[in-house]
This record gives C-alpha cells, sequence and structure tokens, in this order.
C-alpha cells in the first residue's frame, strides 16, 4: 500500500492543521477546512498510468520549439467545433456543466455516437449500462469502438484506461469519482480536486482529451473547488430552459480559441440537432406588424444573431410598477426606461414593463439596447414596427445612438434574411466599404428622439 499522509486546511485563509476543527484559529470562521493529500508514494498503477507514453519532461528554449499548427481532433458536431476553437485538442481536459436536465450527457454522447471509428471511454457514475443503451437507441450515430464503465473508483478507472488506451475519455460526472487515498465522501471539495488532478495529469502524459461534465450549484456556479474551473482548459457551459426546445453551449474558458463563440442546439426526440441558421429559429414569422415587437442585429462572437425582442407595457396594478425580463439584463432594461423618460419624456414611471428575448435565448450584446428601446415605445404608443425593418445600436446616458462593432456583418445577415429596413448609429457609416452597394436601407441615427420621429410615419405606411 502507498504511504500517504494528508493534513487539513482552512479555504479562507490557508492555514494547516493535522486533524479538523470546526473554528479557524487564524480567521475565526466555521467550517472551513477540508482534508487534502500532501504526501505519497506513487502506486504501481499509476506509475504505470505516466508511463504509457514514457514521456518525461526536460527544459527546451524557446526558440528550438517548432510553431506548427497541431493536429486538432474534428468533430462531426460543427457546433461544438467552432466553441472548442476548431476541433479538439490532444491532451486537453475540457470541462461542461449545466442544469441537471438540461442534456449534458445526451450532448456527450450523441457525439461520441458519431465519432465512428475512434475508440472512446464513456465513464458514468449515475447511470447503469442498461440506461445508456436505452438512450443511445434513441439518438442518432453509431459508433463500434464506444465502451460503457460503469465506475465511481478512481483506481478502477484508472485500470480500465490502462487496458483499453482509448483515444478519448469521457466522465460522467467528475462529482462522482472517488479515491480510496481521503477518507471525505464523493462529492466533496478534496475528492473533486484530487480526482481532476489525476485525470489531469493522465491527459496530458498521454496526450488523451478528456471530458468532464460538473453539476453546477443553485447560484449557477459549477459545484466544487474554484481551482477546478484553474486545472481545466476549457469551460462549457450548456445552458437554456427547460420548457423551450433550443440549448445554447458557450464557453467560459478556452485556452486554445476564443470565449466569444456561441453553438445553438435543438432538443428533438432523436437527440440535439445543430441549428446551422438561428437567425430564422429565433425570429417569429407574423402575417402582420404586432405592436411591442422589434428585431435586433445582434453578435455573439463572429456569429451574426437576429433576435427578436418583445416588450409589455401596461399601467400598473399594484403601487409598485413591476420591471421584468427574460434573457436581458434587469439593470440594463432599468437604465434604458430612465433614459426614455428623462431624454425623451416618456412617463414610465407608473407602468409595468416586460421584456422577453424569444427562443428563451441569453443575450448580452450592447446592440440590442436600441430595439429593446423601440419596442417598449412600440407597446406603450400601441405603434406597430414595419415587419423588414431591424436595429441595431447601443443607447448611451444621454440619449446617443454609439456605434457597435462588426457592422457590416450584421448588415449583410440582415440583407440576407430579406430585411428592406436597418438603423444603425452614425458613426458606424464611417467604417463602412464606400464601394459596396447593400440591398437594404440603412437608417443612421445620432439621438434616441431621431428613432422616434421617424418609426411612426413608416409603421402607418407598412399598415
Amino acid at each position: 500500500m502507498s504511504k500517504i499522509k494528508t493534513a487539513f486546511f482552512c479555504r479562507n485563509c490557508g492555514a494547516q492543521s493535522p486533524k479538523w476543527i470546526g473554528k479557524c484559529p487564524s480567521c475565526n470562521e466555521w467550517n472551513t477546512y477540508v482534508e487534502e493529500i500532501i504526501q505519497r508514494e506513487k502506486s504501481a498503477l499509476e506509475k504505470s498510468v505516466s508511463g504509457l507514453t514514457g514521456k518525461k519532461s526536460a527544459p527546451v528554449l524557446l526558440a528550438d520549439i517548432t510553431s506548427s499548427d497541431e493536429q486538432r481532433i474534428i468533430i462531426p458536431d460543427l457546433e461544438m467545433n467552432r466553441v472548442l476553437g476548431g476541433g479538439l485538442v490532444h491532451g486537453s481536459l475540457v470541462l461542461l456543466g449545466g442544469e441537471p436536465g438540461i442534456g449534458k450527457s445526451t450532448l456527450l454522447l450523441q457525439m461520441a455516437l458519431k465519432m465512428s471509428g475512434t475508440k472512446i471511454l464513456y465513464v458514468t457514475g449515475e447511470e447503469s449500462e442498461r440506461q445508456i443503451r436505452m438512450r443511445a437507441e434513441r439518438l442518432e450515430g453509431k459508433n463500434e469502438q464506444l465502451f460503457i464503465l460503469t465506475e465511481t473508483s478512481l483506481d478502477n478507472i484508472f485500470t480500465a484506461l490502462v487496458q483499453l488506451q482509448p483515444q478519448i475519455v469521457i466522465i460522467d460526472s467528475v462529482q462522482t469519482v472517488h479515491t480510496g487515498d481521503l477518507d471525505s465522501l464523493a462529492g466533496s471539495i478534496p475528492q473533486i480536486k484530487e480526482g481532476a488532478a489525476e485525470l489531469q495529469r493522465y491527459s496530458k502524459q498521454n496526450d488523451v482529451p478528456v471530458f468532464l461534465i460538473g453539476h453546477i450549484t443553485k447560484d449557477g456556479m459549477i459545484a466544487g473547488p474554484k481551482v477546478l474551473e484553474h486545472m481545466v482548459d476549457t469551460v462549457l457551459q450548456f445552458e437554456g430552459d427547460r420548457h423551450h426546445v433550443y440549448r445554447i453551449i458557450r464557453p467560459l474558458k478556452n485556452r486554445f480559441g476564443s470565449t466569444n463563440e456561441l453553438g445553438i442546439y435543438e432538443m428533438t426526440g432523436t437527440g440535439l440537432r445543430e441549428v446551422n441558421n438561428p437567425s430564422e429559429v429565433l425570429v417569429t414569422h407574423h402575417d402582420e406588424p404586432l405592436n411591442g415587437i422589434a428585431i435586433a442585429a445582434t453578435l455573439e462572437g463572429i456569429r451574426p444573431l437576429m433576435i427578436e425582442t418583445q416588450a409589455l407595457v401596461s399601467s400598473a396594478v399594484y403601487g409598485t410598477p413591476q420591471r421584468s425580463c427574460t434573457g436581458f439584463d434587469l439593470r440594463r432594461l432599468n437604465m434604458l426606461l430612465a433614459v426614455l423618460e428623462k431624454r425623451c419624456g416618456f412617463r414610465l414611471g407608473a407602468k409595468d414593463v416586460f421584456l422577453n428575448l424569444a427562443g428563451g435565448i441569453r443575450i448580452e450584446d450592447p446592440a440590442l439596447d436600441l430595439a429593446v428601446a423601440c419596442a417598449i415605445r412600440s407597446s406603450a404608443d400601441d405603434i406597430a414596427i414595419p415587419m423588414r425593418t431591424c436595429f441595431s445600436g447601443e443607447v448611451g446616458l444621454s440619449g446617443e445612438i454609439r456605434p457597435v462593432q462588426r457592422i457590416e456583418q450584421r448588415i449583410a445577415e440582415a440583407e440576407k434574411l430579406g430585411y428592406t429596413q436597418m438603423f444603425i448609429s452614425k458613426n458606424n457609416l464611417k467604417g463602412l466599404g464606400r464601394n459596396r452597394n447593400w440591398n437594404i436601407e440603412l437608417v443612421p441615427v445620432a439621438m434616441l428622439e431621431e428613432v422616434f420621429n421617424v418609426l411612426p410615419v413608416a409603421s402607418i405606411q407598412s399598415q
């Protein structure tokens, strides 16, 4: 047996104690001591795992390192490839988090089924082999080299890794993995930290990419120590409303690509379907113009999106007016309401304002401001905005329309989807190519009042 030496450390100040104590004598915080391994000998299993490739670290001059592009593993899932930065990097550790039942296991199992000919080990500590088989039968894809292991012991998992030597490893989930070297229960902070550290060591030494599925807390953060997110190479957030069919995957951290990318899926009876053109599914097609609806040309990473913003303004029944929004920052909404009241003369202090982004998607692009303000004004005055009109601009505190980045991509997306009129900032005209002829009318505006002076006339003509 390996010689193991453990100690207890305070998560708040780092004080050390040979045994667990309730109150830290250094910082006077309660229940902050957790057990950690500080010294142990390598077991025969760990030596065999680290010796699969025979790699030994040695100092290398920076000038001697070749800068050739590394070959990535191309995944059949185009959305996952985009989010990862162009494919899966050898020896990378990817952490996928999300709410319970959102589809994390379905996403990775479907990805493994589509990678035909790739030897993949799917380790599950939450479901049985029969449950995995039932889920795989309704998903698209078939991989003859997909192996399923129902195990939670880290030692037994490493034994299977040594025997199988897979090309990709999926752990579902990291909170269920435990090692016998610690006395704490599975899911505790020491167990998660130790399990992730061993899997990271295996991944780096053998150039095998490892996917970790992680649980989240009620605050939306990944459960476990914050060091878990620092240890992995990529942190992916799988989000969406379970009452809607669309799911979004976005990177919170990515050492091998951009963190501004976005992948969109649609939940169907046969699994998750990639949404190649999300603008068509995020915009509802109406037979006639409706008040309170405005279309925004937004940008998520390098992907332009057309988002339908829906606003409802009504008289407050109770003393305090309600402010509610779905998919949009509530503080940003309050700021826009203050600008509308102060700069444009709208009386919204005694009105209930409800805002919703169609499709259950959440967007943080400031270019949404102009569409949100126009949707609120449309609902308040019962004036419908033309169906083929869209907006892209940030609203400042003085009511000015500020320019947004990559305006040409937004205009091209609106033009492709058949929009005939687009309101943009006057300052965005300076960056547009003069030689290009757009098949869409660009309406440059400098202040919010200018937009409202043009919109009523256009709305009456459209109806």
